[in-house]
């Protein structure tokens, strides 16, 4: 008798990466951009904007090793522009990557992204999420993107990425908000998972928020990790060493990476485990820590002070086995 195939196993590639103020050089007037333009306070200018889409265009290149990244969600990105930019101007460019994005209501025009290649990962629907916030007395904030493709196993893979509302004014008084965003994706995330037999899901992205927070805990209701049930989530960054972000001399992961426990089956044609997950520290995204010791993010602005950096967060990257 002669032996079964051995089936051909793949490497996706999943990251994450909060990009900080990602602008072009032009006003929006419907968007609260002044401060990103050239003779501005900040004194953005085209070169310096290009400086950065190279920078991004590096990280990118280096997590990927012998190939980029599968699919790469990004923060903190303002425009279209910016992604053309990224994707066909900067050291990307041969690399062959499409993207989608949202365009949000967020006052300073800020949207989340989705980077992916199309050769792994084949475009099925894609789909912005308006957060309603007039009922909590909210500010507009950025729409949560959800994608959907199929990988090579022939699953069908959902991909929500997302920027909660952010931190300023203290963690308690804007705990409320992350809340409230964290259960739309959480309504979301259930009712992709009830369509699907078998749900591949991974939401990623900056939640202002730690492991333990309110919107990872009671907003989309992550479990421990024991034994993985299909249709409950994981947040695969909970008890990671060191951080995404670092304030005031402390590191803190809020960057996350939460996947349903189909994709943690160790059987399963597409699938990954909490050692696949890994916060990226490569020594041209750190320097030292004049005030705090130690290293810190090597970030592009120090209050308004240029700085000529790559971002204020490290980024997260995922590793999935997708056997043919």
């Amino acid at each position: 008798m002669s032996a079964a195939p051995a089936q051909a196993q793949h490497a996706f590639r999943v990251m994450e990466y909060n990009v900080e103020n990602l602008f072009d050089c032009r006003h929006d007037s419907l968007k609260q951009d002044t401060e990103f333009l050239p003779g501005s306070v900040r004194n953005w200018t085209y070169s310096r904007f290009q400086d950065k889409v190279n920078k991004i265009g590096k990280v990118i290149l280096a997590a990927g090793k012998e190939q980029v990244p599968d699919l790469v969600g990004l923060c903190e990105v303002e425009n279209d522009y910016c992604l053309k930019s990224l994707t066909c101007y900067s050291p990307l460019r041969e690399v062959g990557y499409k993207y989608v994005m949202t365009s949000s209501p967020d006052e300073r025009g800020i949207d989340v992204a989705l980077l992916y290649q199309p050769v792994s990962f084949r475009l099925l629907a894609s789909q912005k999420m308006r957060i309603p916030s007039d009922s909590l007395g909210m500010r507009p904030t950025r729409d949560v993107l959800y994608v959907s493709g199929r990988v090579v196993s022939g699953d069908t893979l959902d991909v929500f990425v997302c920027h909660l509302p952010s931190r300023v004014g203290g963690a308690k008084k804007t705990d409320p908000y992350r809340l409230w965003v964290a259960r739309r994706i959480r309504q979301a995330a259930d009712s992709v998972m009830a369509e699907r037999q078998n749900p591949r899901l991974i939401i990623m992205g900056d939640f202002n928020d730690y492991p333990d927070g309110k919107s990872l805990q009671e907003g989309l209701r992550v479990s421990a990790l024991s034994e993985p049930q299909l249709r409950a989530l994981y947040n695969l960054m909970d008890n990671q060493q060191g951080g995404t972000y670092r304030y005031k001399g402390e590191w803190g992961v809020l960057d996350q990476m939460v996947v349903n426990g189909g994709l943690l089956q160790p059987d399963a044609r597409t699938r990954t485990s909490k050692e696949k997950v890994s916060i990226l520290r490569f020594p041209f995204l750190l320097e030292e820590n004049n005030v705090y010791g130690g290293d810190t993010p090597f970030r592009t602005y120090k209050g308004m002070r240029y700085h000529g950096g790559y971002s204020d967060h490290l980024p997260v990257l995922l590793e999935l086995i997708v056997e043919e």
